[in-house]
């Protein structure tokens, strides 16, 4: 029987020791590229912001914005690299945000410790992406359906249950462990961070993260390798949920209330932040530090349009602008790496 690292010698086309240094070139321009964007963002908003730009408190609020959202694409990315889509973080965020704040939830996490609070928020996403998995996977329903169809629920269900109230987190150790800030930076940027870190460390360096990518590459050649695709596919989505989970829990710590209108719109804002980090929207290829970049990128912009007093349809003509240049860009590349 082949063990995990077979799987991916097997996988490899012939010739691949020969194409894996173009596509790292490939790869390392378009992380210098999304650097490039990132720093000419930051010299227009210095120059047109001033000192209330670059101060230290308008920073921090850049960060805390691309958090929440920073979080739920790196699911994304795990779930577009196996060559799938999902339409449904936001509103299972929205969800998770409602049910870990629901009286009954908030009673017992006073009783007993504001850690349950936080494990419900964290189950129902995972819950919520472990449906979407199953259906996909085991269902045979194409994932753009099944999660619309969790999109439109799971926004439902929230409403149900909160009668489409917003309901105001009170449970004291919950506040005072998430709302303050550690060397400068708020408990949820360091979260952040933290699954930022997992999620390369877990895509780059583990078979679960090579498996992700050969599912996305070539599902069939993966399941006569021996990869269980069916399997994974479900994990992947579950994975996606997790993170949604992770920030529903930001996202309480943020505003202290949990909506059926939390995450509305979140998912489309992930997906875009992954694709021009530069993961393939076919699959196959994915980045972590890409999705950050692009994360970042987006946070600031909305920051520097913020600053200037712009139009909110300027800021979305140009997200909409700078999400075409990366799909164009992204299939250049994939015509190039094709040809070597």
């Amino acid at each position: 029987m082949s063990t995990a690292p077979d799987v991916e010698r097997d996988l490899s086309p012939a010739g691949a020791e020969h194409q894996r240094p173009r596509r790292f070139q490939l790869s390392l321009g378009h992380s210098l590229g999304l650097v490039v964007a990132l720093i000419a963002l930051i010299v227009i908003g210095a120059v047109t912001g001033g000192d209330r730009f670059l101060s230290m408190s308008n920073l921090t609020t850049i960060l805390s914005q691309a958090a929440v959202i920073g979080v739920i694409s790196i699911g994304v990315t795990f779930v577009i690299t196996a060559g799938g889509i999902d339409l449904s973080v936001g509103s299972v965020m929205g969800l998770a945000t409602v049910w870990a704040t629901t009286l009954g939830t908030q009673a017992l996490a006073n009783d007993v410790h504001w850690l349950l609070l936080v494990l419900t928020a964290l189950a129902v996403g995972t819950g919520a992406g472990l449906v979407n998995g199953i259906i996909i996977a085991y269902g045979k329903v194409v994932p753009f359906i099944a999660t619309l169809a969790m999109l439109v629920a799971a926004r439902g269900f929230a409403e149900v249950i909160s009668g489409r109230q917003t309901q105001i987190v009170d449970v004291p150790g919950f506040t005072s462990a998430f709302r303050r800030s550690i060397l400068g930076l708020p408990v949820i940027v360091w979260i952040f961070i933290l699954v930022a870190i997992a999620g390369w460390f877990l895509l780059n360096r583990t078979t679960f993260g090579r498996r992700t990518v050969a599912v996305g590459g070539n599902a069939e050649a993966a399941r006569l390798a021996g990869i269980k695709v069916a399997r994974h596919t479900m994990y992947v989505f579950a994975l996606a949920g997790l993170c949604a989970g992770i920030g529903a829990v930001m996202m309480l710590s943020r505003t202290t209330a949990g909506a059926s209108t939390h995450g509305y719109l979140y998912e489309l804002d992930a997906i875009a932040a992954v694709v021009i980090g530069g993961t393939l929207l076919i699959g196959g290829r994915g980045t972590i530090v890409g999705t950050v970049l692009g994360v970042i990128i987006f946070a600031l912009l909305s920051n520097v349009f913020i600053q200037n007093n712009l139009d909110q349809s300027m800021q979305s003509l140009a997200k909409g602008a700078i999400i075409i240049v990366a799909v164009l860009l992204q299939q250049r590349f994939s015509r190039e790496a094709k040809r070597t």
